[in-house]
């Protein structure tokens, strides 16, 4: 693929679970364990439908009455332990053309930042399972926001920390709650996923697909209204 640069007071924010990594099974996996410790039995489908959530929107679904501030504090806990142990155990591979991607906007000046709903601890070990870490400038996780996609917040929390304005920055989803998180923030977007064609203003089934000057094109364009 050839080689693109753009103004270097640009940025991609980048979702972690879906996008950058398939982390779909260990999640599932420690939910279920965890679940199913707690006496509540939770199917493929009920964690599929919860999927991308924070913990605090999962747990009351799934505890109901019982959901107290400190029992779904213990769950979370352990179910986030859980998934860590399993990546760091596991490993983890990205996904295709997503450290490719990361490495190449690096490389052409872009700062690049997550923002992802996960907590910070789960998202380091991801990183660091997949050698990224130092291509990030900022960190956003669900510990620097209080509220979930589709609201705005965590795209925002992003840009301003790598000083920048929402105007500079490409989100990449996997999710429409994201897609939209990104369009209420007023950025460009684009969204990956194999499943589903996203109504993002870039939709591909794989990273791998996406052309050359993507990202440049992208806020190349007119300013969003």
């Amino acid at each position: 693929m050839r080689e693109y640069r753009f103004d270097m007071t640009s940025a991609v924010l980048w979702d972690l679970d879906g996008t950058l990594v398939d982390s779909e099974e260990y999640h599932w996996r420690a939910w279920r364990e965890i679940m199913a410790v707690e006496g509540i039995p939770i199917t493929r489908e009920q964690f599929l439908q919860t999927f991308g959530l924070r913990n605090d929107e999962i747990l009351p679904r799934w505890l109901g009455a019982n959901a107290t501030a400190d029992r779904m504090g213990r769950v979370a806990l352990a179910k986030e332990s859980l998934y860590r142990k399993l990546v760091s155990e596991g490993g983890l591979t990205s996904l295709p053309g997503a450290s490719e991607w990361v490495r190449r906007l690096e490389h052409s000046g872009w700062r690049q930042a997550i923002a992802s709903s996960a907590p910070r601890e789960n998202v380091e070990v991801v990183l660091q399972a997949l050698g990224l870490a130092a291509c990030f400038q900022a960190v956003v996780a669900a510990e620097d926001v209080s509220i979930g996609k589709p609201d705005p917040q965590v795209f925002l929390t992003a840009a301003s920390r790598l000083e920048l304005a929402p105007p500079q920055c490409v989100v990449v989803e996997d999710a429409p709650m994201g897609v939209e998180a990104a369009r209420r923030a007023g950025m460009r977007s684009i969204g990956v996923n194999r499943k589903a064609r996203l109504a993002a203003d870039l939709a591909v089934s794989s990273l791998a697909d996406l052309p050359a000057n993507a990202f440049a094109a992208l806020l190349a364009r007119n300013p969003l209204h």
